[in-house]
């Protein structure tokens, strides 16, 4: 059964001479989920009305007139991205080829079975689909433009892969299909199943669940609700979060350790859109848009046993990776910022500076934990922080020397006179090495003459005085 998803319109024309046939093909795919399914009688007004309408299909019925012929032909023509399939009351396999040749996607002879009318539909409205989703990821990507940026606004990057990542989300958001969102524990999966609500612009609620951990009766009792009585300590009925999300969005995180039995219903509902509550005997429709995610290696989880390969097929049809930190670390400077920001505001302290040598050590380091592990770095440091520049030292496990989080820590520099000497070819005066500082200061702190001063320990007006003087002298 296939049940019309919020934000996808799936319209279906019915051309013919016989309204009866017509109202009867109309039910049958109305009760099949399929719609809104529209009826012309009159033939000639087909073309005036995919002038003026948007079809997704068009079910033709062909006769032995030349009118007709002529008429798919130009259909076919004019309208080359619609699909027709054509139903006809004869057999001759003369008339099938023709209409192959004029541009028809499938033939079929009346009475047709039900089964087999819904099946054909459904393959073609698929088929449509994808190559239409294929189409506007091609025009995204050429263009590089998004057409909701607001939707990604909880997501800080600058990296071109993400930007890509975000084209195609706009892309699959309206698509009846499930969404598979696949990258490390702390990349932000759920703030793109988020951007999916948004962009697909339901009418219901977003639900967010976590599975991990959930056996099959309380997977079954929390996702599809129970019937009064179904067990001991039933009292009354509860609707499931598959009820709580209807007409909007379900969310389901760390599919990949669900229990076999869940499985099975969590493959009869992205398939089937149907479920049972815990004691009920009478079936339920799902109308939510339904967006998983995982941490795991669901092909290696199938070579294990513990994953159905079906259901995964079911699964990877969107499938949207989300990268690492460490595989997108010109992100670092622009999260850190936003989360030292947050985290001040918390704390209700001013915001603190960063020192250049932190942004270096975190750009360096590996976040296993990825951008949820930077958020609590930052956080416990912002925190602990009471004066000065933000720096290494306030964050736990972080060092100028670490380019990983196991990585050993070099050996601490000695500053020798030798260094002395080849910097200035001779023993300087302690006003070179004042000049000398403040311009290292500044080239670090990229010409910021607070966070020069703050790595130096002096003021501001220091640094300003000293430079005047510097200039005046050259």
């Amino acid at each position: 059964m296939t049940v019309e998803v919020p934000g996808v319109v799936n319209t279906v024309l019915l051309v013919g001479d016989d309204a009866e046939p017509l109202e009867l093909t109309r039910s049958i795919l109305l009760d099949a989920g399929i719609g809104p399914v529209l009826t012309l009688t009159d033939s000639r007004a087909i073309l005036p009305f995919l002038e003026q309408n948007c079809v997704s299909l068009v079910i033709f019925e062909m006769t032995h007139t030349v009118d007709r012929a002529d008429l798919l032909s130009r259909i076919c023509s004019d309208y080359s991205h619609l699909p027709v399939i054509v139903e006809t009351v004869s057999s001759d396999v003369e008339i099938a080829v023709n209409c192959m040749k004029f541009g028809a996607v499938d033939y079929m002879v009346r009475p047709v079975e039900p089964a087999r009318l819904v099946q054909a539909v459904e393959k073609v409205l698929n088929s449509s689909r994808l190559q239409q989703e294929s189409l506007s990821l091609k025009e995204y990507l050429l263009n590089d433009r998004l057409e909701h940026p607001e939707a990604f606004t909880e997501i800080k990057t600058t990296c071109r892969k993400m930007r890509s990542i975000f084209q195609y989300t706009e892309v699959v958001a309206c698509s009846p299909q499930a969404v598979l969102i696949t990258g490390e524990t702390g990349v932000g999966k759920e703030l793109f199943a988020r951007a999916i609500h948004r962009i697909s612009r339901v009418r219901g609620q977003f639900v967010s669940i976590n599975v991990a951990g959930l056996d099959d009766a309380m997977f079954s009792d929390t996702l599809f609700g129970h019937k009064k009585g179904a067990f001991t300590g039933a009292d009354q009925c509860r609707d499931g979060l598959v009820c709580k999300a209807a007409m909007g969005t379900l969310f389901l995180d760390e599919i990949g350790d669900l229990n076999e039995l869940s499985q099975v219903k969590l493959l009869r509902l992205l398939q089937e859109r149907e479920y049972y509550p815990v004691g009920a005997d009478l079936v339920k429709t799902c109308s939510a848009r339904i967006v998983l995610a995982t941490n795991v290696n669901l092909q290696e989880r199938i070579k294990e046993g513990h994953f159905r390969r079906d259901l995964y097929y079911r699964l990877c049809t969107h499938q949207i990776h989300i990268p690492a930190l460490r595989e997108r670390r010109e992100d670092i400077p622009l999260l850190l910022d936003s989360f030292v920001e947050v985290a001040a505001r918390h704390f209700g302290r001013s915001v603190p500076v960063v020192s250049p040598e932190l942004i270096k050590a975190l750009a360096e380091y590996d976040f296993p934990g990825n951008v949820r592990e930077l958020q609590a770095k930052v956080s416990d440091a912002v925190a602990r922080h009471e004066e000065g520049l933000l720096t290494c030292d306030d964050f736990s496990g972080i060092s100028t020397a670490a380019s990983g989080p196991s990585r050993a820590p070099s050996a601490t520099p000695v500053v020798a006179t030798a260094g002395i000497y080849s910097l200035f070819g001779r023993l300087p005066t302690f006003r070179e090495i004042e000049d000398y500082l403040i311009v290292e200061a500044l080239k670090l702190s990229e010409g910021n003459y607070a966070a020069a001063a703050a790595i130096l320990g002096v003021t501001r007006q220091t640094i300003s005085k000293r430079l005047k003087s510097i200039e005046s002298v050259s």
